[in-house]
């Protein structure tokens, strides 16, 4: 039979208001009175239950994660990871992540989850970009909230950030290190910030280089459709109809890329002999594409581990800090890029 609160209290000679105070390590409480509480805890194998620890810490024990539907589907792998890095320093503090997903359409008026709605949350992760109606419901449950890849136009938060600039500086580089000039940058979002500042980077390596790849001349195709196979197909369909003498691609997430790929395959086009790709993120699959393709790595379950981290010590601590964490960036070189300087 399950131990509980009452039998821990009668094994130490205490009220069972004192066992949780322990279990709270109160200063109220004596030292000699903290090691006999504990020492029958440990005896009759007590695990306090959620609930009864939030009678005294008015807290839940339960942090959010909150991520659209499309930023969560089986295809699409990034948030996946992320949350799993979530989950696991969140388990290690002895917190429990409730997921939720919400669709990309959120309008005011629209349902919260229920979790948000019953206050059965201390905190709150939302991973990916999110409508800003979502963000502004939220607001008035005066909550910690942490961002992972996404800064919200309005409000000062805490996020956890990707160093996308310089993963743009440095997917565009390696291509130009291999010779290329003709080098096109296929987006997707481009109202994302992060999509945004990866393309920055792309012009700006172009430009340190004495390249110049401007919208007008084709070699940049963006729009504000979600990043996804789908739509890198459709943009290297409108690439090529465009500007026939494009040699290299910077496909800005590896979902894009793995479109691109099923384009150029379609038409004929061999990789990387005849057109060179590098994406952006690095998933597991990546390595299983033919050939394996060159990317920019993005450490995502340390991602979840930094927000997680930063939100808890924001609850702990009661200090709501906008503090922004990047995460650093690394390039993997594969299969998908040929190497023509001669």
């Amino acid at each position: 039979m399950r131990k509980t609160i009452k039998d821990v209290a009668k094994a130490s000679n205490v009220s069972i208001a004192t066992v949780s105070l322990v279990l709270h390590n109160n200063e109220r409480i004596s030292l000699e009175t903290k090691r006999r509480v504990r020492k029958s805890i440990k005896q009759l194998n007590y695990h306090p239950s959620r609930s009864a620890q939030g009678l005294v810490s008015r807290k839940t024990g339960n942090i959010g994660f909150i991520v659209t539907e499309e930023h969560f589907l089986r295809t699409e792998p990034f948030y996946t990871r992320v949350f799993l890095g979530s989950e696991f320093e969140a388990r290690e503090n002895d917190y429990y992540v409730l997921l939720a997903t919400i669709k990309s359409s959120f309008k005011k008026g629209d349902p919260l989850p229920r979790f948000i709605l019953e206050k059965n949350f201390d905190g709150i992760v939302i991973a990916g970009k999110v409508p800003e109606a979502f963000i502004e419901s939220l607001l008035k449950y005066k909550m910690p909230i942490v961002f992972i890849d996404y800064v919200p136009p309005f409000g000062d938060f805490p996020s956890v950030l990707i160093d996308n600039l310089r993963g743009g500086i440095l997917a565009t580089e390696h291509l130009i290190n291999k010779g290329y000039k003709n080098i096109a940058f296929i987006g997707g979002e481009i109202s994302h910030p992060s999509i945004r500042e990866r393309l920055q980077g792309y012009k700006l390596a172009l430009e340190r280089a004495n390249i110049y790849n401007s919208n007008g001349n084709g070699l940049v195709v963006t729009n504000d459709e979600y990043l996804s196979r789908q739509n890198g197909y459709r943009s290297a369909e409108k690439l090529f109809l465009h500007n026939k003498d494009v040699t290299a691609i910077f496909a800005s997430n590896n979902a894009t890329a793995v479109g691109v790929i099923q384009y150029l395959k379609d038409n004929n086009f061999n990789i990387p002999n005849d057109i060179s790709l590098i994406g952006f993120d690095d998933i597991e699959a990546d390595m299983m594409i033919d050939p394996p393709l060159t990317t920019i790595r993005v450490p995502k379950v340390e991602m979840g581990t930094e927000a997680v981290q930063l939100l808890l010590n924001i609850i702990k601590t009661k200090n709501y800090t906008a503090k922004k964490i990047l995460i650093p960036i690394e390039l993997v070189v594969r299969e998908s890029i040929k190497n023509i300087n001669y």
